[in-house]
């Protein structure tokens, strides 16, 4: 009889790891030209989905028309390009994708309400009006990261950051985007139900299937199964299938519902300033400001789970600031070129990351090439973005759940036998759910968040804020974390592990991911 093995040897069988294995090109490795090509445009589809998504939601609601909802996509889509270029070059120089949040709905939908614009009997000068004045609360409001930024301010909170408390803000980066999943999905199940069953299919299962070499399934899953779904989509379309159905039904199922085609220029490139300049008022900077708060902690959940999704280490205190930063340069520029909306990290796309295995910086930056060019040839992007969300939502029911798994496996830097650590996950993660549904359900109900007295800036910043599930997440378990029996919990907290990856120099690989490019270093020598 076989001897049975002793404990640590079942224990060393799964040593915590600072870096995920498996990936075949990590942050600074390249696939060829062509093969990063290909995984660029397919960053770039995935793009799509929240680029179209949030004007489609909120245009409308400002009065503006199909061809003002197609300007607002294209100039989303090119100032995200910028922004991507940007913090891959400038900033984490993580492999992110930098897109449109909804963080900023709830304060842009309290400008769209004010009572000065709704007063505006003329539809486009209410639009113009309105866009002018998200505009300039967007300006105002970007300063918060600039200056939380490059003044290494957010660094230094982030010393109070262990992995136990990072755990719940990275799991609800992706678990607190749920309602953009299945519930999407049901608007139309005939399409979204065989595009979820496609893309696990094909990424998981037939994954080792290769040409040349090249593990085709794995790296083009995503691409491959959009392009049959949609075809599908399609043809159901011009079979006439939804003539008759309900208009929601249709919304989610037809591909030709938005009219983004036959609206949108032929070439047309967004310059700053297009829709006229911008108006400011103290109210709206306050609720904006809320927003971008927001935004700034979800980037920092996302940026975590890209460097482990890029098998780089965890961004020091001294990067984190830098890219956060950068992020408010990005939120001015989306102020000044008026996208609708403010940026964040876009978390599908940190999540194909891990479903491509190639964390890649070059493939990033040529999606952001994709971006800006398709954006400027307004038909050819239309194109693309016909494509029903519900299909989008099919995969975001696969890379928000990767993103979320992400965060959980922090867990391994911890004691997860404490009572003490069981309690703070448990209790973050619970209330970073509740605390944000029963906001939303709320709003749904009433029209109007549960913060609702006289002051409509102090309104904004509370119900944005607890909207947000990973922030939520971030003031709970850090709190507790703090707070509750610290000073003998260090261990326990994953404090040991954490703290080599605090400083620039703490790790000899953080100069290889990290370091500025063109030599900038010399000029902006790491804290």
């Amino acid at each position: 009889m076989a001897e049975a093995p002793k404990v640590e040897e079942v224990i060393s069988h799964h040593e915590p790891m600072d870096q995920l294995q498996g990936f075949e090109y990590c942050i600074d490795s390249n696939p060829s030209w062509g093969e990063a090509i290909a995984l660029g445009f397919q960053h770039y589809i995935l793009a799509l989905g929240t680029a179209v998504m949030i004007p489609t939601m909120l245009v409308p609601a400002m009065e503006g028309s199909d061809g003002d909802k197609v300007r607002v996509f294209q100039t989303l889509l090119f100032v995200g390009g910028i922004n991507t270029l940007i913090q891959t070059l400038f900033g984490t120089r993580l492999p992110t994708v930098i897109g449109g949040s909804y963080a900023f709905v709830v304060p842009i939908m309290s400008i769209i309400n004010d009572s000065k614009l709704r007063q505006i009997v003329d539809p486009q000068q209410r639009f113009l009006q309105t866009m002018r004045a998200i505009q300039g609360a967007m300006i105002v409001a970007s300063s918060i990261q600039i200056i939380l930024g490059y003044s290494q301010l957010w660094g230094i909170c982030s010393r109070f950051f262990s992995p136990l408390g990072m755990v719940p803000v990275i799991s609800l980066v992706g678990f607190g985007l749920f309602d953009k999943g299945f519930p999407l999905i049901g608007g139309c199940v005939e399409i979204g139900v065989p595009m979820l069953i496609l893309f696990v299919g094909l990424s998981q299962y037939l994954k080792n299937l290769q040409a040349k070499h090249l593990p085709i399934m794995e790296r083009f899953s995503l691409i491959l199964s959009i392009a049959i779904i949609w075809a599908y989509a399609q043809l159901l379309t011009a079979s006439g299938a939804y003539k008759h159905r309900p208009h929601l039904t249709q919304v989610h199922c037809r591909t030709d519902m938005e009219n983004l085609i036959s609206a949108a220029p032929w070439i047309k490139i967004p310059y700053p300033l297009q829709w006229g300049a911008p108006t400011f008022d103290a109210g709206h900077a306050f609720g904006m400001m809320a927003a971008v708060f927001v935004s700034l902690v979800e980037s920092t959940g996302a940026y975590k789970a890209a460097s482990r999704l890029a098998s780089a280490t965890p961004p020091p205190a001294y990067v984190l600031s830098r890219g956060i930063g950068w992020q408010g340069i990005g939120i001015l520029l989306d102020g000044l070129f008026g996208t609708g909306t403010g940026s964040t990290v876009s978390v599908e796309n940190v999540g194909l990351l891990g479903a491509t295995r190639v964390g890649s910086r070059r493939v990033i930056q040529i999606a952001a090439g994709f971006m800006i060019f398709f954006s400027i040839l307004g038909k050819f992007g239309a194109l693309f973005a016909s494509i029903p969300f519900t299909i989008f939502a099919a995969i975001y029911c696969v890379l928000f759940g990767l993103v979320a798994s992400v965060g959980l496996s922090f867990l391994q830097f911890t004691n997860m036998n404490s009572m003490r650590n069981l309690f703070i996950v448990g209790v973050s993660l619970f209330l970073g759910l509740s605390v944000p549904e029963y906001f939303r359900e709320f709003t749904a109900n009433a029209n109007h968040g549960p913060s609702h007295t006289g002051a409509g800036w102090f309104n904004d910043i509370l119900n944005t804020i607890f909207s947000s599930s990973p922030t939520v997440a971030l003031i709970v378990a850090v709190f507790l974390d703090n707070t509750l029996d610290y000073k003998d919990a260090a261990r326990d907290r994953g404090m040991p592990w954490w703290v080599k990856f605090r400083t620039f120099k703490g790790d000899s690989r953080n100069e290889e991911f990290y370091t500025l490019p063109f030599n900038l270093n010399r000029f902006f020598p790491p804290a």
